[in-house]
């Protein structure tokens, strides 16, 4: 009888997993990609809140100032209120000038030689000495010359006597040839030997003033006033008068000239003036064009204009009592062509520009700054003709623009008149003067930072 096998044993099976477990497995890794995406979200706004701030910082220095309970804040001090340098429009004179790059030329330049040969004896000067015309300058020895004048003279008294015995001779001749004593022919070549030997005198007589104006040569005085350059010859040296480098070199140096040239363009108004008898003033400044060396008056115009270079030179003439000016100096020469008068003038470091427009910070009443557009004439000497746009008295803002909008609320400082009471001392307000950037507004109604590039101008804005 078979043997029954016993039933194998029943397979433990696992129970199967909960619901709520079988959803957090599978929802678990979709939340932690939510985490990530909303980290990354709270980044960029982070991000973008703090551009907010750095453009408008102005809303922070609000927020603080409403927190804080009266706590100071803003960009300009205590309420909002920016310190600024202002100055003043006033009325006044400005020069209309042509300028040019010149050279000092002495009016007379004289490089003495010797007429005669010889030794060089003496030397009446020094090197760089001022000497007026008619002074003693070199010696040269005069005894050839003092020999030679003798023998003339000697020669001159021998042709006289031969002359006085031809003339008694013809007078006795023509007594006989009343008498008919002697032949007409005779009294004919008497009279003939009478003109050789006056003629021989007189020939005699020119010899001898050579000689002595050889020995005057000899002694040479100063033609011009001037002054003494370098010596080219020492004494004990036999000079020629075929010598081409001279003895020494005078230069007048009072009065003097500057010649410099213009454009021809701006040729005809000082033509027109020159030939009316006018006088026009030209200043002459060193090469820097900030020290004024001399001042003096237009003297000619050239005859004509270069055509390679389109100008036309000019000469002004100076005193030059201190001597001041060099020969063959380089100076900037400023010719004055007209004086405006009674014009609105400002300092060139208030004039505001842009690719749009010329303008000023302007302070009104109420010490509050607005734009003003302003239109620009002649420039000199830091100050600019305003033809509109500003009266005599105005005040502008001169440092401090890169802090001011239209309808910003000042403080000012006028240059040279103080302050009101509480106002800061000095010229305080930030960065501002030359360099300085301004604020401008533009159609758009935003607001463009624009360098301040007041300076010297050449004329009006075009």
């Amino acid at each position: 009888m078979d043997k029954q096998l016993p039933a194998p044993p029943e397979a433990k099976l696992l129970p199967p997993p909960a619901q709520d477990e079988q959803t957090a497995l599978v929802a678990q890794p979709p939340r932690r990609r939510r985490i990530w995406i909303w980290l990354v979200l709270l980044a960029l706004l982070g991000a973008g809140a703090y551009l907010f701030w750095m453009r408008h910082p102005g809303t922070q220095a609000s927020t603080e100032k409403d927190g804080a309970g009266g706590h100071q804040g803003g960009r300009g001090g205590a309420g909002g209120v920016v310190p600024v340098v202002g100055t003043r429009a006033k009325k006044g004179d400005i020069g209309v000038y042509d300028t040019g790059l010149g050279s000092v030329v002495p009016i007379y330049t004289v490089t003495i030689k010797t007429r005669v040969d010889g030794e060089l004896m003496q030397v009446h000067f020094k090197e760089g000495d001022i000497v007026h015309k008619g002074d003693p300058l070199v010696e040269i020895d005069p005894r050839p010359f003092q020999v030679q004048l003798e023998q003339y003279e000697g020669n001159l008294k021998k042709d006289q006597a031969l002359l006085e015995n031809a003339r008694i001779d013809l007078t006795r001749y023509q007594t006989l040839l009343t008498q008919n004593a002697i032949p007409e022919q005779q009294v004919a070549t008497q009279k003939a030997l009478v003109i050789q030997d006056e003629g021989q005198v007189k020939s005699d007589q020119g010899l001898i003033d050579s000689a002595k104006l050889n020995i005057e040569y000899c002694h040479i005085t100063a033609p011009i006033t001037g002054r003494i350059g370098l010596r080219l010859v020492d004494p004990g040296n036999i000079v020629h008068a075929a010598d081409p480098t001279g003895l020494l070199v005078i230069t007048q140096i009072q009065p003097i000239s500057v010649i410099f040239p213009i454009a021809e363009d701006q040729l005809p108004p000082v033509l027109a003036k020159n030939r009316g008898g006018q006088h026009l003033p030209v200043d002459a400044y060193d090469r820097s064009d900030n020290t004024k060396l001399a001042q003096g008056t237009l003297e000619t115009i050239d005859n004509q204009i270069d055509q390679s270079t389109g100008t036309v030179r000019l000469r002004a003439t100076f005193p030059n009592g201190n001597n001041v000016l060099f020969p063959n100096q380089f100076v900037n020469a400023r010719l004055l062509v007209q004086e405006k008068r009674g014009v609105t003038l400002l300092p060139d470091a208030a004039i505001q520009r842009n690719s749009n427009m010329t303008y000023v910070y302007l302070v009104k009443p109420d010490s509050t700054v607005t734009v003003r557009q302003i239109q620009v004439g002649t420039s000199e000497g830091g100050q600019t003709e305003i033809t509109t746009g500003l009266n005599p008295g105005d005040v502008v803002v001169m440092t401090g623009v890169d802090k001011l909008q239209e309808g910003t609320k000042v403080n000012t400082t006028i240059e040279g008149e103080g302050g009101p009471p509480g106002a800061p001392a000095g010229r305080g307000g930030g960065h501002g003067g030359r360099g300085s950037h301004g604020t401008a507004p533009n159609p758009g109604g935003q607001n463009t930072p624009t360098p301040n590039s007041a300076g010297k101008s050449g004329g009006p804005a075009k």
